[in-house]
């Protein structure tokens, strides 16, 4: 097994060394295998069949909210309004998104746990910097480079003894040991820049803790952080005070 690790692990090191680069902002290296207009050709189509397939609102109640944040947290993290479109999808989600290519959702549900902009800002500059940053394409090539490995693994496997148990093992290293943590750290550099965003755009970034408190009343039962995509509560709001006393303190 382990050599069938060994052999796997190698196929992915080699894309990793040709598609690491460093990104100066974050301080960190990035694998990405696609580019930002590479996402963004891939997030249009989704794009397109998720406003087919879910209903929109145009209530002013919501859309009224939404347009008036939109365009500062999009000018705030260095984008033009003109180039996204933002819609509100009609549903109890307590969701929101944005996709590569200038593309916002956000959900009557979350919408209505919102007393105000600012806490509407936090979620759009956190979506809007996973954008920023290519985070989904990040994404994507992590689970390349991880695919990469358990089919090389799969194809020295052969008539092995050790078979199908070894790659099953290769498999879920792969998903505990690389792709969610990964996520999870997507998930605090968007936290981060995210509320940078909002400050710039003149809302209280304080308003982002007490969203996420709230957020975290909502929740039953959330999986232990080690086995989910996201950071468990106390990671996140601890993060987010101590990003807004850097910004308090003007660092």
């Amino acid at each position: 097994m382990k050599s069938l690790m060994k052999i796997g692990l190698a196929a992915a090191g080699v894309m990793t060394l040709a598609a690491c680069a460093y990104n100066e902002t974050l301080g960190r290296n990035q694998l990405l295998f696609v580019s930002q207009d590479q996402m963004a050709q891939l997030a249009s189509s989704a794009w397109t069949d998720l406003k087919k397939q879910e209903p929109t609102t145009n209530d002013p109640k919501y859309v009224n909210r939404v347009n008036r944040v939109a365009p500062k947290i999009i000018r705030a993290a260095g984008g033009n309004p003109a180039e996204w479109e933002v819609k509100v999808f009609k549903s109890d989600q307590i969701n929101a998104f944005a996709l590569p290519g200038g593309k916002i959702g956000i959900y009557t549900g979350i919408l209505d746990l919102m007393a105000n902009d600012a806490q509407i800002a936090a979620v759009m500059g956190h979506e809007v910097a996973h954008v920023n940053f290519n985070h989904s394409g990040e994404r994507y090539s992590q689970t390349a480079a991880a695919q990469t490995a358990l089919g090389v693994g799969a194809a020295a496997a052969g008539s092995s003894q050790v078979g199908s148990s070894a790659i099953q093992a290769l498999g879920l290293g792969a998903q505990y040991g690389v792709l969610l943590p990964f996520s999870r750290k997507h998930e605090l550099e968007a936290d981060k820049f995210g509320v940078r965003y909002m400050a710039r755009a003149g809302y209280d970034p304080n308003e982002a803790v007490k969203f996420w408190e709230k957020m975290a009343a909502q929740k039953n039962g959330a999986p232990p952080e080690f086995l989910s995509t996201h950071p468990s509560d106390a990671t996140r709001i601890a993060q987010l005070k101590k990003e807004i006393a850097l910004l308090n303190s003007g660092s």
